[in-house]
């Protein structure tokens, strides 16, 4: 990736993460640590934030460093995303056609490119994408692989029930700890999905959701419990990418989130445990629906 692409990357993420109350209005947002999170130097880093300051998205205080505005900082994230673009409808092109089978297992850069008519800058950025989502990896000496994702109905379903046998039963692990601190911070990310509109990045609600329960999951202090999961989550992704995003859908299944978050904080596990059990139940039939629809038109 080249170094525009890569201060584009990361300009990108930290918008969408105070468009979605990740990063709250005031938060301090410090190079380095931004550096060490995208595994980059800290001059890409830094031209992110200065990137993310033009925009009056941030301001630079003297001797303290790069702070989120106080003033309507998710509408200016919202104008800030439509200037800086992205990849998204050629990544979502690529999703598309993998799982449509119309993508080989095995291929190459160059045939990549001219299939959609990508710079190599471009394409680099794709494929990192793909990579970090967990549905690509580069072969050893030349070209890149496809690995096996949830491409059917069947397979998601398959997926959910996985998850309906371990995260409900994670809570009941000997060494789960409901953690004040991770409960806290869960519920002001929920709460602000609840206040801001993020129709029309769908795909940052994803990451949004599989972090909710990758944390929860976490908890358990089980590591087979939350390696799976992850795993899992990235694997259902791109099927989730073509079911149609609804409104009254997040609402409900944060306001689900926060119901279990409740319970914990109130140390009720196994009510807890419950509710985690009918939240996939009624995530699965929803969601599988959507696809259907969605794949049936």
């Amino acid at each position: 990736m080249n170094n525009s692409g890569l201060i584009n990357k990361i300009a990108t993420q930290l918008t969408q993460e105070i468009l979605s109350g990740v990063i709250t209005p005031g938060g301090h947002l410090v190079a380095q640590q931004i550096a060490d999170k995208y595994r980059v130097s800290r001059t890409p880093a830094r031209d992110a934030l200065i990137t993310l300051e033009k925009f009056d998205l941030l301001e630079l205080q003297p001797y303290r460093g790069y702070f989120v505005t106080e003033d309507s900082p998710q509408s200016k994230a919202r104008d800030l995303l439509k200037q800086l673009g992205s990849d998204k409808d050629y990544y979502f092109q690529l999703v598309d056609d993998w799982l449509s089978d119309d993508l080989p297992v095995t291929v190459t850069e160059q045939y990549l490119r001219n299939r959609y008519d990508l710079t190599k800058a471009r394409l680099n950025d794709l494929l990192a994408r793909a990579a970090r989502e967990g549905w690509a990896e580069p072969k050893e000496g030349y070209g890149w692989s496809f690995l096996p994702v949830a491409k059917t109905t069947e397979a998601f379903e398959d997926i959910y029930r996985f998850r309906l046998a371990i995260e409900p039963a994670a809570m009941l692990e000997p060494g789960f700890e409901a953690k004040p601190k991770v409960l806290a911070e869960l519920r002001r990310s929920q709460e602000k999905l609840l206040e801001v509109d993020l129709g029309n990045i769908p795909e940052q609600l994803l990451v949004s959701g599989s972090n909710f329960h990758e944390e929860l999951i976490k908890l358990s202090n089980n590591n087979y419990f939350y390696s799976s999961l992850k795993r899992i989550n990235q694997m259902r992704r791109l099927m989730e990418y073509r079911a149609e995003f609804h409104w009254e859908r997040l609402i409900g299944e944060c306001n689900q989130h926060l119901e279990i978050i409740s319970h914990l904080e109130s140390g009720e596990i196994i009510e807890a445990s419950y509710l985690m059990r009918r939240h996939l139940q009624g995530a699965l039939k929803r969601k599988t629906n959507t696809i259907l629809e969605k794949n049936n038109t």
